[in-house]
Protein backbone atom coordinates (compact mmCIF):
# COMPACT_ATOMS: atom_id res chain seq x y z
CA UNK A 1 0.00 0.00 0.00
CA UNK A 2 1.42 3.59 -1.06
CA UNK A 3 -0.65 5.19 0.87
CA UNK A 4 -0.78 5.67 4.84
CA UNK A 5 -4.99 4.68 6.10
CA UNK A 6 -5.52 5.13 10.14
CA UNK A 7 -7.21 1.99 10.96
CA UNK A 8 -10.70 3.21 11.37
CA UNK A 9 -10.80 4.44 8.10
CA UNK A 10 -12.23 2.31 5.17
CA UNK A 11 -10.89 2.64 1.78
CA UNK A 12 -12.82 0.31 -0.30
CA UNK A 13 -11.56 -2.20 -3.36
CA UNK A 14 -11.95 -0.20 -6.20
CA UNK A 15 -10.95 3.29 -4.77
CA UNK A 16 -7.67 4.51 -6.59
CA UNK A 17 -5.45 6.90 -3.79
CA UNK A 18 -2.22 8.27 -4.77
CA UNK A 19 1.44 7.54 -3.44
CA UNK A 20 2.02 9.49 0.05
CA UNK A 21 -1.78 10.06 1.40
CA UNK A 22 -2.83 10.14 4.39
CA UNK A 23 -6.69 8.74 5.20
CA UNK A 24 -7.31 9.73 9.13
CA UNK A 25 -9.70 8.46 11.85
CA UNK A 26 -13.43 7.37 10.62
CA UNK A 27 -12.77 8.38 6.39
CA UNK A 28 -14.30 6.30 3.95
CA UNK A 29 -13.16 6.34 0.02
CA UNK A 30 -15.50 4.43 -2.14
CA UNK A 31 -15.13 2.09 -4.62
CA UNK A 32 -14.33 4.12 -7.79
CA UNK A 33 -13.31 7.09 -6.27
CA UNK A 34 -9.41 8.90 -7.29
CA UNK A 35 -7.40 10.33 -5.07
CA UNK A 36 -3.86 11.91 -6.14
CA UNK A 37 -0.58 11.69 -4.80
CA UNK A 38 0.02 13.21 -1.60
CA UNK A 39 -3.01 14.39 -0.20
CA UNK A 40 -4.08 14.70 3.57
CA UNK A 41 -7.92 13.62 3.98
CA UNK A 42 -8.93 14.20 7.64
CA UNK A 43 -11.27 12.48 10.43
CA UNK A 44 -14.79 11.70 9.44
CA UNK A 45 -14.13 12.84 5.52
CA UNK A 46 -16.61 10.53 3.19
CA UNK A 47 -15.23 10.60 -0.86
CA UNK A 48 -17.67 9.32 -3.25
CA UNK A 49 -17.53 6.64 -6.31
CA UNK A 50 -17.32 9.35 -8.75
CA UNK A 51 -15.26 12.30 -7.15
CA UNK A 52 -11.89 13.18 -8.26
CA UNK A 53 -9.52 14.27 -6.00
CA UNK A 54 -5.98 15.78 -7.50
CA UNK A 55 -2.63 16.04 -5.81
CA UNK A 56 -1.23 17.70 -3.09
CA UNK A 57 -5.38 18.11 -1.91
CA UNK A 58 -6.00 18.80 1.92
CA UNK A 59 -9.75 17.96 2.93
CA UNK A 60 -10.11 18.82 6.18
CA UNK A 61 -12.71 17.62 8.87
CA UNK A 62 -16.24 16.02 8.56
CA UNK A 63 -16.42 17.01 4.51
CA UNK A 64 -18.10 14.85 2.08
CA UNK A 65 -16.86 15.03 -1.33
CA UNK A 66 -20.24 13.35 -2.93
CA UNK A 67 -20.74 12.11 -6.29
CA UNK A 68 -20.22 14.58 -9.46
CA UNK A 69 -17.13 16.91 -7.61
CA UNK A 70 -13.56 17.04 -9.26
CA UNK A 71 -11.26 18.80 -7.25
CA UNK A 72 -7.46 19.74 -9.05
CA UNK A 73 -4.74 19.84 -7.48
CA UNK A 74 -3.37 21.76 -4.22
CA UNK A 75 -7.04 22.91 -3.32
CA UNK A 76 -7.96 23.24 0.24
CA UNK A 77 -11.13 22.43 1.74
CA UNK A 78 -11.52 23.72 5.00
CA UNK A 79 -13.26 21.66 7.72
CA UNK A 80 -16.99 21.00 7.36
CA UNK A 81 -17.25 22.18 3.74
CA UNK A 82 -20.35 21.33 1.93
CA UNK A 83 -20.62 20.23 -1.87
CA UNK A 84 -24.27 19.14 -3.03
CA UNK A 85 -24.77 17.20 -5.66
CA UNK A 86 -28.37 17.48 -6.97
CA UNK A 87 -29.86 21.08 -7.45
CA UNK A 88 -33.71 20.34 -6.50
CA UNK A 89 -33.44 17.11 -4.15
CA UNK A 90 -36.46 15.32 -3.11
CA UNK A 91 -36.48 12.16 -0.46
CA UNK A 92 -39.22 10.30 -2.40
CA UNK A 93 -37.79 11.10 -6.23
CA UNK A 94 -34.72 9.02 -7.12
CA UNK A 95 -32.30 12.00 -9.11
CA UNK A 96 -29.39 9.53 -8.93
CA UNK A 97 -29.03 10.09 -12.49
CA UNK A 98 -29.45 14.01 -12.19
CA UNK A 99 -25.89 14.88 -10.33
CA UNK A 100 -24.77 18.16 -11.45
CA UNK A 101 -20.43 18.09 -11.43
CA UNK A 102 -19.01 20.91 -9.40
CA UNK A 103 -15.32 21.40 -10.66
CA UNK A 104 -12.65 22.96 -7.69
CA UNK A 105 -9.16 24.14 -9.80
CA UNK A 106 -5.82 24.07 -9.18
CA UNK A 107 -4.90 25.85 -5.43
CA UNK A 108 -8.57 26.75 -4.78
CA UNK A 109 -9.24 27.41 -1.01
CA UNK A 110 -12.61 26.87 0.43
CA UNK A 111 -12.87 27.82 4.07
CA UNK A 112 -14.61 26.29 6.85
CA UNK A 113 -18.54 25.58 7.05
CA UNK A 114 -19.09 27.24 3.48
CA UNK A 115 -20.90 25.34 1.07
CA UNK A 116 -20.56 25.25 -2.82
CA UNK A 117 -23.80 24.24 -4.35
CA UNK A 118 -24.04 22.10 -7.41
CA UNK A 119 -23.63 22.75 -10.89
CA UNK A 120 -20.81 25.60 -10.44
CA UNK A 121 -16.88 26.09 -10.99
CA UNK A 122 -14.28 27.66 -8.59
CA UNK A 123 -11.68 29.28 -10.92
CA UNK A 124 -7.61 28.12 -10.02
CA UNK A 125 -6.52 30.03 -6.60
CA UNK A 126 -10.08 31.41 -5.67
CA UNK A 127 -10.88 31.76 -2.17
CA UNK A 128 -13.99 31.06 -0.45
CA UNK A 129 -14.30 32.55 2.86
CA UNK A 130 -15.51 30.53 6.09
CA UNK A 131 -19.29 30.38 5.86
CA UNK A 132 -19.90 31.16 2.58
CA UNK A 133 -22.65 30.26 0.15
CA UNK A 134 -21.29 29.79 -3.53
CA UNK A 135 -24.49 29.76 -6.06
CA UNK A 136 -22.95 30.92 -9.00
CA UNK A 137 -19.62 30.72 -10.61
CA UNK A 138 -16.10 32.00 -8.81
CA UNK A 139 -13.51 33.57 -10.95
CA UNK A 140 -9.82 32.73 -11.00
CA UNK A 141 -8.33 34.56 -8.08
CA UNK A 142 -11.62 35.62 -7.04
CA UNK A 143 -12.41 36.17 -3.00
CA UNK A 144 -16.05 35.77 -2.35
CA UNK A 145 -17.76 35.98 1.40
CA UNK A 146 -21.48 35.77 2.22
CA UNK A 147 -24.36 34.71 1.86
CA UNK A 148 -24.79 34.13 -1.09
CA UNK A 149 -20.96 34.38 -2.27
CA UNK A 150 -20.49 37.49 -3.52
CA UNK A 151 -16.56 38.92 -4.93
CA UNK A 152 -15.22 41.48 -2.46
CA UNK A 153 -11.93 40.98 -4.08
CA UNK A 154 -8.84 38.85 -5.59
CA UNK A 155 -6.74 36.23 -3.79
CA UNK A 156 -2.60 35.91 -4.65
CA UNK A 157 -1.68 32.19 -5.43
CA UNK A 158 -0.09 32.19 -2.02
CA UNK A 159 -3.95 32.73 -0.74
CA UNK A 160 -3.43 36.65 0.90
CA UNK A 161 -5.88 39.19 -0.23
CA UNK A 162 -4.13 41.06 -3.46
CA UNK A 163 -4.44 45.44 -2.76
CA UNK A 164 -6.58 47.11 -5.23
CA UNK A 165 -5.84 47.65 -9.16
CA UNK A 166 -3.54 49.96 -9.46
CA UNK A 167 -4.85 50.59 -13.58
CA UNK A 168 -4.68 47.36 -15.22
CA UNK A 169 -1.92 45.60 -12.54
CA UNK A 170 -1.77 43.78 -9.27
CA UNK A 171 1.00 42.79 -7.30
CA UNK A 172 0.58 40.61 -3.86
CA UNK A 173 2.07 42.72 -1.02
CA UNK A 174 1.97 40.04 1.88
CA UNK A 175 4.52 40.11 4.81
CA UNK A 176 3.82 36.34 5.26
CA UNK A 177 7.01 33.38 4.98
CA UNK A 178 6.58 32.99 1.33
CA UNK A 179 6.73 37.00 0.32
CA UNK A 180 5.45 36.06 -3.05
CA UNK A 181 5.52 39.49 -4.99
CA UNK A 182 3.37 37.65 -7.45
CA UNK A 183 2.18 40.06 -10.20
CA UNK A 184 -1.13 39.85 -11.89
CA UNK A 185 -3.13 41.89 -14.59
CA UNK A 186 -6.55 42.99 -14.66
CA UNK A 187 -8.37 42.23 -17.93
CA UNK A 188 -12.06 42.53 -17.82
CA UNK A 189 -13.09 40.82 -14.99
CA UNK A 190 -10.79 38.13 -15.10
CA UNK A 191 -7.44 38.06 -13.14
CA UNK A 192 -4.24 36.67 -15.19
CA UNK A 193 -0.72 36.27 -13.80
CA UNK A 194 1.47 39.02 -15.30
CA UNK A 195 4.10 37.91 -18.15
Amino acid sequence: MAYWKHESAFVDEGAVVGEGTKVWHFTHVAAGARIGDGCVLGQNVYVAPTAILGHGVRVQNNVSVYDGVVIGDLAFIGPSAVFTNVGRPRSEISKKGAYETTRVGRGVTIGANATVVCGHSLGDYAFVGAGAVVTKDVAAHALVVGVPARQVGWACRCGERLPDAQGDSLSCACACACACGQRYLLVGDALTDAK
